[in-house]
């Protein structure tokens, strides 16, 4: 079924479980996990925390995280799909290499002069606007992304940390009904 809509997925906590592949690198690193903002971009989070983002591109497993159940099935039913994360581009690209995933667009951190993603730049490359775009996501930065630009949101319900905090607004309880938001 071909879709009006695209969807722009942020990577970490939305399609990928990897919140032990972004906390392992602070633990090798001295610092607390619960001293640690997930959702944050990885620089910022790095600069915050008092540790070189090199050194932790240089501890981050790329072979630890594992997509969430459903969630490759889903994206082979998306005509169109596309990823903004604050995730460093080195992590992403490997990552999504090894799992064969061919996004539309990706930006990561980089792309965002390191600061918190945002997207502004991801409407202007792919000429659209904020109404054609379905957002997900799993933190209140993903949030704010889709407010900035006006766009529909939908939580990542499937992801714990989401569960344990339920959201007020649109959330999917599995990757399958990202599906139903679709025009």
């Amino acid at each position: 079924m071909q879709h009006r809509e695209i969807v722009i997925f942020d990577f970490d906590g939305t399609l990928i479980d990897s919140d032990e592949a972004l906390l392992a690198p602070m633990d090798l690193l001295g610092v607390s996990r619960s001293d640690v903002v997930m959702g944050s971009a990885v620089a910022q989070e790095c600069e915050r925390l008092g540790v070189s983002l090199d050194d932790y591109v240089a501890a981050y497993d790329t072979e630890v995280s594992r997509p969430f159940p459903g969630a490759a099935e889903l994206l082979g039913e998306l005509d169109r799909w596309a990823i903004c994360s604050n995730k460093h581009p080195t992590s992403a690209g490997i990552e999504l290499d090894r799992l064969g995933w061919k996004p539309e667009l990706v930006m990561c951190a980089d792309a965002f002069d390191w600061g918190h993603k945002s997207l502004v730049p991801m409407l202007e490359q792919m000429d659209l606007d904020a109404a054609q775009v379905l957002l997900v996501g799993d933190s209140g930065g993903d949030l704010r992304c889709a407010e900035e630009v006006g766009c529909r949101f939908v939580w990542a319900g499937w992801n714990e940390r989401v569960r344990a905090n339920p959201p007020s607004g649109l959330v999917a309880n599995t990757p399958q009904e990202i599906l139903e938001y679709l025009d």
